[in-house]
């Protein structure tokens, strides 16, 4: 069983910054995939960026702003989210997959001025 809890949502201006962390319990390997997706008010779920085994994967939207990273011996992945934009605007949801798909509660991101 995995749980997975993210933190370091909030509302910020456009241009600015904000980290998002996911905290993994259970038993994880650097192997398996986790990641982030979010969901824009009234849109789908859609992918933000993955990693696994070092190799990251991100969506052409968030390219050279955002950048994924992992502390495996934390079990603990993160989002730095640069030059946010209000398209941004969403809840942010942790995702491994270990076995099946696991999710977190989501985060909400706001970009407004």
């Amino acid at each position: 069983q995995v749980q997975l809890v993210e933190s370091g949502g909030g509302l910020v201006q456009p241009g600015e910054s904000l980290r998002l962390s996911c905290a993994a319990s259970g038993t994880i390997y650097s192997t398996n995939v986790m990641g982030w997706y979010r969901q824009p008010p009234g849109k789908e779920r859609e992918l933000v960026a993955t990693i696994s085994a070092g190799r990251t994967k991100y969506a052409e939207f968030v390219k050279g702003r955002f950048t994924i990273s992992r502390d495996n011996a934390k079990n603990t992945v993160y989002l730095q989210m640069n030059s946010l934009k209000f398209e941004d605007t969403a809840v942010y949801f942790c995702y491994a997959l270990v076995g099946y798909n696991y999710w977190g509660q989501g985060t909400q991101v706001t970009v407004s001025s």
